[in-house]
């Protein structure tokens, strides 16, 4: 290959302008390009870099059809993308041109050459001023008239992972993905213990603005509500900068707001502050499991994602047994949240810590890079080549979800019956300070150590739940899956959830030791892991082509749930007495058995009956 001199122009390699003998080389050895190469003496050398031909795609196992997204692809995309193996494929050169897509038959109308053109003049070194005005010229001619949308620039190479890549958080070794797991589930148990710190000393909030219990109840509703608007925000963070950004950012100013918290000079101050932290938290709940879900191939996450079925659940048990015993020996209410900023704030650092794994942006970095080194602006992602727009995130993160919640009976129906559990663990907060204190005078710190059972009972579900996975692994190894197989989880957790209520309500009498009640935690947390666990599965199965939406739909319904059954739960006890309280909960319990048994044998009827379209796997693969 010819030396050039370092003046030549990086796009003259690529350009009509290059020498008849290098072009006939390059034509022969397509699909390649040339791209300079630096020497140690500072001259530019000329090398080939190979691309992806149609036959390596097809020997990959490359077909016409587009298979169905990864549940963690971007979720803002304007159309159907033509190559959504790109974020989980790897392929020995690490590019994929788009010519080469369409010689196996995809197609799409997505991507347009206004895009490429943009992006070319942002880094093209021979573009002039007159030249980019002619070109918004024509690009907006485009625009107009639409007939250029209509087809995908083939000269566009979209990124892949290289064969045994180490950036892909696939092939990270397996102790390292479990560190980190591990590392993220005790993330979401900061966030979810944040959220019922203050249940563990509602008596110093109280004493301090000389305000009542319902006033003091707030204090934890407003955070839960926050996690109902937080995703809105971080959501689309997340798909345009990385899980990194997102958590540098919000757990950086929840650890913050927690000071405001502490120093708060009167209720309204604490409320609004709460509420924030709530909005800035809720990433963690919104964000880990798709973290998770980055390390994990599809047909292997289903035991890691278990951990974050767990921890939104054990964290807040945590608040009251930790708060509990602070309230009873120091009576400060700032002291509380002193210990929660300390524990966020470590979490803060870890999570900062965790090297990024989502893969868009992994990649969009990658194609950065690439463009600078080739001198080639149309090396990209399929996620930047689209483009994204205001609308199109706010249709994807907030519209989308809304029109799920009234349109998708099914999706409601599973999530109100995740909002009656994850509800019901917010009621146990205020029902134990009404059971255990009228009966047996305790205070906050030997109530605490009532949420024992239910970290126990939740921790045996969160074992149990391999055993599910086990089976669940012996179905796709002789049939093809449907979303009904995830239910198994449901069904056996959902009459423990039944019967933890029945026994509270009937061991509230005070000739039964504490005991009785307290045990009805474990079947309580028991079922209440195995039934998250399953039908968040559930959800994501039904919903497969937009999983994200569907899971943001959950949240919202959950967290308005969760917000608000702590502001009823302490009268409706007092009004209907210690029995009856849990009884009418029980009944409802009790009813919701019948969905996951429902949903199991019916399922895929009532889905294609009742919902407005058939989002799952089912519909996409008949």
């Amino acid at each position: 290959m010819a030396n050039l001199s370092d003046s030549e122009s990086v796009n003259s390699f690529t350009s009509q302008e290059t020498s008849s003998s290098a072009g006939s080389l390059r034509d022969a050895q397509q699909p390649q390009q040339y791209v300079p190469e630096t020497k140690g003496d500072g001259t530019n050398k000329l090398k080939l870099v190979r691309t992806e031909t149609v036959k390596s795609l097809q020997d990959m196992g490359m077909t016409k059809n587009a298979p169905i997204p990864d549940v963690n692809a971007p979720q803002t995309a304007k159309k159907t993308a033509i190559f959504p193996e790109e974020y989980t494929m790897e392929t020995p050169t690490g590019l994929v041109p788009v010519a080469t897509l369409q010689s196996i038959g995809r197609t799409a109308t997505s991507i347009s050459r206004t895009r490429t053109r943009q992006m070319d003049r942002s880094i093209s070194m021979r573009s002039s001023h007159s030249n980019d005005k002619e070109e918004e010229e024509e690009a907006a001619e485009e625009d107009e008239d639409g007939s250029e949308d209509q087809h995908l620039d083939p000269d566009i190479e979209f990124v892949t992972f290289v064969t045994d890549d180490p950036q892909n958080p696939h092939n990270w070794p397996l102790w390292v993905r479990w560190s980190y797991t591990a590392l993220l589930s005790t993330l979401v148990v900061c966030v979810a213990y944040g959220s019922a710190c203050i249940t563990g000393g509602l008596g110093t909030v109280e004493e301090k603005f000389h305000v009542s219990l319902e006033a003091a109840i707030l204090s934890c509703s407003l955070m839960v509500i926050g996690f109902a608007v937080g995703p809105l925000l971080w959501s689309p963070v997340s798909d345009l900068y990385g899980r990194k950004v997102a958590y540098f950012f919000s757990m950086g100013l929840y650890t913050i707001f927690n000071i405001p918290c502490a120093l708060a000079p009167n209720l309204g101050c604490l409320l609004a502050c709460r509420f924030i932290c709530g909005i800035f938290a809720s990433s963690g709940l919104c964000l880990v499991g798709g973290s998770i879900a980055d390390m994990f191939p599809s047909n292997s996450r289903g035991k890691a994602i278990a951990f974050f079925a767990w921890a939104p659940y054990a964290g807040p048990c945590i608040g009251p047994l930790v708060n509990g015993f602070i309230s009873v020996s120091t009576g400060r209410m700032d002291l509380i949240f002193w210990v929660n900023m300390a524990f966020c704030g470590t979490m803060w650092i870890v999570a900062s810590l965790i090297p990024e794994t989502y893969a868009p942006v992994i990649l969009k970095k990658r194609a950065v890079r690439l463009r600078k080194e080739t001198g080639n602006p149309k090396i990209m992602t399929e996620q930047e080549a689209q483009g994204l727009s205001f609308n199109e995130i706010l249709r994807a993160c907030l519209l989308r979800p809304l029109y799920f919640a009234v349109t998708e009976p099914v999706l409601v129906a599973t999530c109100f019956y995740v909002c009656l559990i994850y509800s019901l663990l917010y009621a146990f907060f205020f029902a134990f300070p009404v059971i255990f204190g009228d009966l047996y005078g305790y205070k906050d710190n030997l109530i605490g150590l009532m949420f024992i059972p239910i970290l126990i009972g939740a921790t045996f579900a969160l074992a149990f739940t391999f055993w599910c996975e086990s089976k669940y692994m012996q179905i796709v190894k002789t049939r093809r899956p449907t979303p009904e197989d995830r239910l198994l989880g449901a069904m056996i957790g959902a009459p423990f959830a039944a019967i933890a209520l029945w026994i509270l309500g009937a061991t509230a009498l005070k000739r039964i030791i504490w005991v009785g009640p307290a045990s009805s935690g474990l079947a309580f947390g028991f079922g209440m892991v195995l039934i998250y666990y399953s039908l968040n599965n559930y959800i994501i199965d039904c919903y497969v082509q937009f999983a994200s939406s569907a899971l943001a739909t959950k949240v919202f319904l959950r967290s308005a749930g969760g917000a608000a059954f702590p502001l009823f739960t302490t009268q409706m006890y007092h009004k209907l007495n210690l029995h009856w309280g849990s009884y009418l909960l029980a009944f409802i319990s009790t009813a919701m058995i019948a969905l996951p048994f429902a949903f199991a044998y019916w399922g895929r009827d009532l889905r294609h009956k009742l919902s407005k379209k058939d989002y799952s796997i089912d519909t996409i693969d008949d």
